[in-house]
């Protein structure tokens, strides 16, 4: 009897914990970022806040990094991320980023292109309306999400 509570109490505690380790698994992102963008902080303070582990990289010339890593103009915005083998460009919010990390689709990444007001970091009186998009190697583009 003993033997079955113990059996019982260790897997109730993996079932606990296994989502958080998960979490902790997928938390780590890098930013490649302007070292005078304001908004770009602010964005990495928002990850930060959401949990996410954030090494950010100052970079004066983002040309190289969005080109390497498939950023057309029309997705292009003022920072790339990287996490877990997808690219991550401008605003995103981290609930999106948790959402594509859990769902897993094959696509190259997510993208919101500009720098809307009201999205993560671009906060202020206003907030203009804005879709997350996914994007393909082939830059085909799907509505992700909308605000």
């Amino acid at each position: 009897m003993a033997a079955i509570i113990g059996t019982v109490a260790i897997l109730a505690g993996v079932a606990i914990w296994a989502p958080s380790l998960k979490k902790a698994r997928a938390a780590e992102i890098i930013v490649y970022k302007s070292p005078t963008c304001g908004c770009c902080r602010d964005w990495v303070d928002h990850l930060r806040d959401e949990g996410f582990r954030v090494t950010a990289h100052d970079r004066k010339d983002m040309s190289a990094i969005k080109a390497q890593n498939g950023i057309t103009r029309k997705l292009a915005s003022c920072h790339t991320a990287l996490v877990e083998g997808y690219v991550v460009e401008g605003h995103v919010p981290a609930r999106d980023i948790k959402r594509l990390l859990e769902e897993k689709p094959a696509v190259a990444g997510l993208a919101v292109p500009g720098m809307p007001m009201g999205s993560p970091g671009m906060e202020g009186a206003y907030e203009d309306p804005y879709d997350v998009l996914t994007f393909d190697k082939n830059g085909r583009t799907r509505v992700f999400s909308s605000y």
